[in-house]
């Protein structure tokens, strides 16, 4: 190719593995293999080594895939949550070991290989020997706090027996066989199965319900650390050795090795041993294990030079895909389902597997007919990769996808490379979006979680928000495991809920891309909800954290074919409380104190709850965040302050107490 294909080959791949990073990492639904992913990543990065000028630092060859998810805070990670390096053959093992021996000048270096768990990354951070926070990979630099999440893993000490400041970093998982049992539990009540441990575990994670963790039996190892203590350690061996004293969580399946021909040996025999672990594992960690040679070694933008990952490959089979049915998620996602003639993989046949969505088809030119190739990489329902051009006869027929929904027959809307069934009360998608209306930060209905929600769906006693509202205790009593004292508690938090304000039923019926930022600023800027309904498209965008685009989703949802009209009056007729609110609107702008500020909260303050002085100092313009850092503007103090106010005092960041920051409320 010349250069102006080339650059449009450069600005095509960008833009696919950074799509393909977001699904994986941010929705825990990838739209390939980790093998075609990487394939595609180094001849991106061939494509940009070709042409230097065209290298961008945002390019996926230079970070870490992943997004924040919007309704979690986020904070910093005190030295950076890199990806690895992938190797799918035992000559790229030994190129890897070739680069690292020619940036050493010892001989006096040992590598370590432990199992690499197909699961989400978390950091776990120690102050004093408590478990202070819990934080997702993110985008590498910035990552999601889940420390309520990562508080109902059984298997993570909440205390260590020693006062240490210490992060250590492994992955969270959910092994086979409780996977199966969700998938069993989830067959019965007629939803859709999940795909995999990996995204169950990513999507319970991303769940503002802490009891799915505990439910959902989620674990933890250790595979790495990060800053803090380094327990008094010089090699991982030795560090490993070392959290397992202190009660976190292993692997037994560690080796170290002197040399390098016993270690391949070693990671061709466990291929097969994998399989009778219990738990999904994709591949073999390999490092060099002295913690100064890594030092030495360093590393890349995106991974580090002195570890890889060698991945097994996945098992693929070829058949013919004989249709395409579309699923309706809880999300009100489509996602095209193959149905195979079935084959034989990995011990099980085959006869269904996903195809991700509408793009991928075509990007890969997908027609039902085609011979395909099937992989199965722990996957429960295996992904089609690619079809058999040249077996074809002409018979094919090119997959179209729906136009209306496929269960409720309301309308279909593409978004990015999805297709989405805009009905919020498409039955398909009722339980979650019933599950997030009474989740915390909406409308805090506590003790309707996810089973709860389940009874009241599948007995038809709930097919509306509004259904709720109707509820009596002696219905919900009669359920499984629910008992008078259970019911009459759910009746009272429903009744409670009416009062949560317009922000949070805003931010809980779910209008596409209405997160709680918008929805404040909507619940301050009209009178209530039926000026909301009436407002032109021009009069919403202008206003801040909507937009063009959100103004938009808002007309359609209240317009003569969108169905929030008679939800909200269904909502208004059962007292939900849905009128202009005071603190709510738009951020304060560039008046007042806190206008701009980078604020901390730490310790326990006498005269305030955290997250209402949270949301307090954020409408008057502040960006409060859990971590200190040179950013940080202000650092507000109570009883117990610990190590947040020695940093800040350190770094010069300016300290009020409870009694100064009185004084600056009104």
């Amino acid at each position: 190719m010349g250069r102006e294909q080339d650059i449009q080959r450069i600005e095509h791949l960008r833009t696919l593995l950074t799509r393909a990073n977001d699904a994986y990492y941010s929705e825990a639904d990838p739209i390939m293999a980790d093998s075609e992913f990487d394939e595609l990543l180094a001849e991106l990065t061939g494509l940009e080594a070709a042409w230097p000028a065209c290298a961008h630092a945002s390019s996926p060859t230079r970070t870490v895939g992943g997004t924040l998810l919007e309704g979690f805070e986020s904070a910093d990670h005190a030295l950076p949550m890199q990806s690895i390096d992938n190797t799918y053959t035992l000559e790229d093992v030994e190129r890897w070991w070739d680069r690292v021996r020619a940036q050493i000048d010892t001989d006096a270096v040992h590598l370590w290989a432990d199992p690499k768990i197909d699961g989400v990354a978390l950091a776990l951070h120690y102050e004093e020997g408590r478990f202070v926070r819990a934080m997702t990979r993110g985008d590498g630099a910035r990552g999601d706090i889940v420390t309520a999440q990562a508080r109902r893993i059984a298997c993570i000490p909440m205390t260590l027996p020693r006062p240490l400041t210490v992060e250590v970093r492994g992955e969270a998982f959910i092994d086979d066989a409780t996977f199966v049992t969700i998938n069993e539990d989830r067959a019965k009540r007629g939803e859709d199965l999940f795909k995999n441990a990996r995204n169950t575990t990513a999507g319970t994670l991303k769940s503002l319900d802490t009891n799915l963790v505990a439910e959902r039996g989620m674990r933890f190892c250790v595979h790495s650390r990060g800053g803090g203590d380094t327990l008094g350690a010089a090699t991982w061996s030795e560090f490993v050795g070392a959290c397992g004293e202190l009660g976190l969580p292993t692997s037994t399946l560690g080796r170290r090795f002197d040399t390098l021909e016993p270690l391949l040996a070693h990671l061709s025999a466990f291929a097969d041993a994998r399989g009778e672990l219990g738990y999904a594992v994709d591949g073999m960690v390999v490092r060099v294990d002295e913690f100064a040679l890594q030092t030495s070694l360093g590393s890349t933008s995106k991974a580090p030079r002195w570890c890889v990952a060698y991945k097994y490959p996945a098992q693929r089979q070829s058949t013919t895909l004989k249709k395409v049915n579309w699923q309706v998620g809880r999300n009100g996602t489509l996602t095209p389902r193959a149905v195979l003639a079935p084959v034989e993989i990995a011990g099980t046949s085959v006869q269904h597997a996903t195809l991700h969505n509408i793009e991928e088809i075509r990007r890969k030119d997908i027609r039902v007919g085609d011979r395909v190739s099937v992989e199965k990489a722990g996957e429960i329902i295996p992904q089609v990769i690619a079809p058999d051009i040249e077996a074809r006869d002409g018979s094919e027929r090119v997959i179209e996808p729906p136009s209306t929904c496929p269960i409720c027959d309301g309308a279909v809307e593409p978004e990015g490379p999805k297709l989405y069934c805009v009905n919020p009360e498409c039955p398909a998608q009722l339980r979650e979006r019933i599950t997030w209306f009474a989740g915390r930060g909406q409308m805090n209905i506590d003790g309707l979680g996810e089973r709860v929600v389940d009874l009241l769906v599948s007995h038809e006693l709930v097919s509306h928000f509004s259904d709720l509202y109707a509820l009596q205790a002696q219905q919900i009593a009669k359920l499984d495991r629910m008992g008078e004292r259970s019911a009459a508690n759910l009746v009272s938090a429903i009744e409670a809920s009416k009062q949560r304000g317009f922000a949070a039923v805003l931010s809980a019926v779910g209008i596409r891309q209405v997160g709680r930022s918008g929805a404040r600023t909507l619940a301050g800027a009209f009178d209530d909800w039926r000026a909301l309904a009436d407002a032109k498209c021009d009069a919403l965008a202008e206003l801040p954290d909507i937009g063009p685009i959100i103004a938009s989703q808002i007309v359609e949802f209240f317009g003569d074919h969108g169905p929030g009209r008679a939800m909200f009056e269904a909502l208004d007729e059962a007292g939900v409380l849905m009128t202009r609110e005071a603190g709510a609107g738009p951020p304060a702008g560039d008046s007042g104190v806190f206008a701009g500020k980078r604020v901390v909260i730490t310790g326990t303050l006498e005269g305030f709850d955290r997250r209402g002085l949270t949301a307090d100092l954020e409408s008057r313009g502040a960006q409060v965040s859990s971590s200190v850092s040179a950013r940080t503007d202000l650092l507000i103090a109570g009883a117990k302050a610990g190590s947040k106010l020695d940093k800040a005092r350190s770094l010069g960041v300016e300290v009020w107490d409870e009694a100064t920051l009185l004084t600056h409320l009104d």
